[in-house]
């Protein structure tokens, strides 16, 4: 079978050339590898697994605190604009989806962006995105259609540029330890939640909203910058696709799209809808925005768990793992969560599932498809996301207004609760299909 995708890097070349070259033998098997899949094993045995490659891991996890971090503590500024009556949790959480919904939207035309303009230029623009929409947001705290445009669209640009880069770039230092790299670039998410959440709720108590998106901005501004400059590929980025419609005609890359774009729906419902709830218990914005942190500081270990067990027993095991884990939570712990201590179980074990999703995915593109094209796969397989990052949480929301709204009972959260679990129940099915399309054996590393 003929690529359609070029070489990445010179070894991949050199590949090309010479038929001779094996892939790696602690690869995990997959059924009737490409030459592109097998060009990449190659490559992966030259990579050094370290050097440099950790200095872009610390400036690839230092834009994940900014971009992920705000992303997953946009639930604590919501709970302050719905105080102040700007509008309802729907219409402001649907805001906080259109900024990551643009990770999706924008997904190939970011691969091409970093081909074209390279890695650290492409991360110096995202910052420089994030940073600007965050500013012009607190202009915007009296206007939700404001708020639209400048958080919603202009950090979304950033957000998406961002993702692409950290997702793409640790590949070309790491082999063997390629999980455990992406664990750590989405454990600084994660930990960026945790930080955030509780910094964001004290300087809103204080300042306010406005100044609080104002002074989010400047501090991304001042720490994003010099992390993007570390940021550098090995070799650069090239292909000749936009496309690569061939592998719609893999089973495994359709079903692994249809799970992503399925898994994305309630990733965000828990961080998004916490402060509300844990309102509705009676406890107080204080209480909320812990129960936000502790649920990043859970995704940040779940990040790091997960990626050392892609390398352990296998990245789609480890995938098919996290999502069971978040359906269970959702679906048994959460609805009984009428008091702080099992509302903490909930947040501990969902927060460690979610982060999983994040860390893990881009393992498993790489591994399963090659590294010499996870540009293009990955570019392909976010494009998928985009109804569950721009309706996951809104959907939650319809429904939670629908059964009583916020002030309501606890029960008018079931049924979004119930949404959210059957949606991350359907996906890790997805995923359990592929893994027993590749090899039925159970205990296999795959």
């Amino acid at each position: 079978m003929t690529s359609t995708t070029q070489s990445t890097t010179t070894s991949l070349e050199s590949y090309g050339r010479d038929n001779t070259a094996r892939p790696r033998q602690d690869a995990p098997a997959v059924s009737n590898p490409d030459n592109v899949l097998l060009a990449s094993q190659a490559a992966d045995s030259t990579v050094p697994d370290g050097g440099y490659g950790w200095a872009v891991l610390f400036g690839c996890s230092v834009l994940t605190f900014w971009f992920v971090g705000t992303t997953y503590s946009w639930g604590i500024i919501q709970a302050a604009l719905i105080s102040q009556k700007l509008s309802s949790p729907s219409t402001l959480s649907f805001v906080g989806s259109l900024i990551t919904a643009c990770i999706s939207a924008l997904a190939l035309i970011n691969a091409r962006v970093i081909r074209l303009l390279g890695a650290r230029n492409t991360a110096l623009l995202g910052v420089c995105f994030l940073a600007l929409g965050e500013i012009l947001s607190g202009f915007s705290t009296r206007s939700i259609g404001g708020l639209f445009v400048t958080a919603g669209v202009v950090m979304g640009v950033g957000t998406s540029l961002c993702f692409m880069v950290v997702s793409v770039t640790p590949a070309q230092y790491f082999s063997k330890k390629r999980g455990l790299a992406n664990g750590i670039v989405y454990a600084g998410g994660g930990l960026g939640g945790t930080i955030i959440s509780l910094a964001m709720n004290s300087v809103i108590e204080k300042v306010g909203p406005a100044w609080t998106f104002r002074i989010l901005g400047l501090a991304t501004l001042a720490t994003g910058l010099p992390a993007a400059w570390l940021i550098k590929e090995r070799s650069p980025i090239r292909s000749a696709t936009f496309v690569e419609w061939r592998l719609f005609r893999d089973f495994k890359f359709v079903m692994l799209f249809i799970a992503g774009a399925v898994a994305t729906f309630p990733l965000f419902v828990p961080p998004f809808f916490l402060p509300l709830y844990s309102s509705s218990l009676g406890l107080s914005s204080n209480a909320g925005a812990g129960l936000v942190a502790g649920f990043n500081f859970a995704s940040a270990v779940g990040r790091l768990i997960c990626g050392f067990g892609a390398d352990l027993i296998g990245p789609l095991n480890t995938l098919f793992i996290s999502l069971l884990f978040s359906a269970a939570s959702m679906l048994v712990v959460w609805p009984v969560s009428n008091s702080l201590g099992p509302l903490v179980a909930f947040v501990i074990i969902n927060g460690a599932a979610n982060g999983g999703f994040f860390a893990t995915m881009p393992t498993v593109v790489g591994t399963v498809f090659g590294s010499a094209r996870v540009s293009v796969a990955m570019g392909m397989i976010v494009t998928g996301w985009a109804g569950g990052y721009l309706m996951g949480a809104p959907i939650a929301g319809y429904l939670l207004e629908a059964y009583g709204g916020e002030h309501g009972t606890l029960m008018a959260y079931h049924p979004a609760m119930f949404y959210a679990g059957s949606m991350a129940l359907g996906a890790s099915g997805l995923v359990g299909l592929i893994r027993l399309h590749i090899d039925r054996r159970v205990l296999t590393k795959l």
